[in-house]
């Protein structure tokens, strides 16, 4: 493996600003500049310039200037999620590979255009994801070991412990619904704000991955079929909106086995941790229960602020391991974790999953 050091461009830092900061921790990137189109609206600008000044770095409201301009090889994307897809294939067409934050898309049309952009470059594409925690890890190894036989089905429980704004029926008769980017931009103080952008989203769309993506990593298999149930259970937002913050969904995968997620933002008073998120994966010699979250502690203190989690994850390398695995993509060519075709199909699942709770019918996996 090389030294070198690749010079990233953080293309919007607006949604969440983990991702172009998870790039920059790691010693083979640096993030040099953060850039953005000239007519995004002025909250925008703001975010970008806030994270520009705290890295030290320029703030250049023009992306393809910002490309040219300063020696830059990676492109990291975490804008709305209506504009992932562009500001990533106009990176992969100015030759740069891309780490992109989730969803893919809103627009399964638009990830089809980011699959081809990327062939077309010939660069590295990676969808950030949770494939490298601990707990996700040990599975990996445990099924490729054969300890519990030929895999027959796996259930993945992502019920997230964040709120979503008011709780559902607090609106009163004749109040306006809730603007969905003005929420989101609100809870933007306490992490809240998975669904950035103009287009409403719910849980499916904006977690789904991640359940989606375990189940990708742990069968190797594409989604065939989905049958889904849908329901804005929890938050006002979301019926508002008339979008899920509740659903399962059950897959049938072309290599035969059986897999069922069931996913809510079950709001943060639910759970001591980021929420109970676990995996239940049956072989024909056994079984395995995989509680994502651990390793983990619990701390308790007074005073402690009733938007801290108690439970800490420990000897999480997730960040450090996904930027490991894409500079080794990079230098030799190899796929990374979760490229462009495995999140494209990911988004597809999702895709089919919602039409699926609007009908009432099984969908076919376009």
């Amino acid at each position: 493996m090389s030294n070198t050091v690749y010079r990233c461009a953080a293309l919007s830092a607006v949604k969440h600003d983990y991702v172009p900061r998870a790039v920059h921790a790691h010693p083979a990137f640096e993030v040099v500049v953060v850039a953005d189109d000239p007519q995004v609206p002025d909250w925008a600008h703001e975010r970008n310039e806030d994270f520009a000044a705290e890295l030290g770095v320029p703030y250049v409201r023009d992306v393809a200037a910002a490309l040219a301009d300063h020696g830059v090889q990676v492109a990291v994307v975490s804008s709305e999620a209506e504009r992932h897809c562009d500001l990533s294939v106009r990176a992969a067409e100015a030759g740069m590979h891309v780490v992109q934050d989730k969803p893919m898309s809103t627009s399964l049309a638009e990830c089809d255009r980011l699959v081809g952009a990327v062939q077309q470059a010939g660069v590295r594409f990676l969808l950030w994801n949770r494939n490298l925690l601990p707990a996700l890890v040990q599975a990996q190894q445990e099924l490729q070991r054969g300890a519990i036989g030929a895999l027959r089905a796996i259930h993945v429980d992502f019920y997230f412990a964040k709120d979503a704004g008011p709780p559902k029926g607090s609106r009163k008769p004749g109040f306006p619904p809730i603007d969905w980017l003005a929420r989101q931009l609100e809870a933007h103080a306490d992490g809240s704000d998975g669904g950035v952008g103009t287009a409403a989203m719910g849980e499916l769309q904006i977690e789904g991955i991640y359940p989606l993506g375990y189940i990708h990593a742990l069968t190797g298999s594409p989604v065939r079929r989905v049958f889904a149930r849908t329901a804005a259970h929890f938050h006002q937002a979301n019926a508002d909106n008339d979008v899920d913050d509740l659903a399962t969904v059950t897959l049938e995968m072309e290599s035969g086995v059986l897999g069922s997620l069931c996913i809510g933002r079950i709001g943060a008073a639910s759970h001591p941790d980021i929420g109970e998120i676990k995996l239940h994966l049956v072989g024909s010699e056994g079984a395995l229960v995989v509680t994502e979250a651990r390793p983990e502690v619990g701390i308790y203190y007074r005073g402690q602020p009733a938007t801290e989690y108690p439970n800490v994850r420990v000897a999480d390398s997730n960040n450090f391991l996904l930027m490991e695995q894409f500079k080794t993509a990079i230098e030799t060519g190899a796929d990374t974790l979760l490229d462009a075709r495995a999140g494209r199909d990911i988004a597809a699942t999702v895709a089919a999953a919602i039409e699926s709770g609007r009908t009432g019918q099984p969908v076919e996996v376009a």
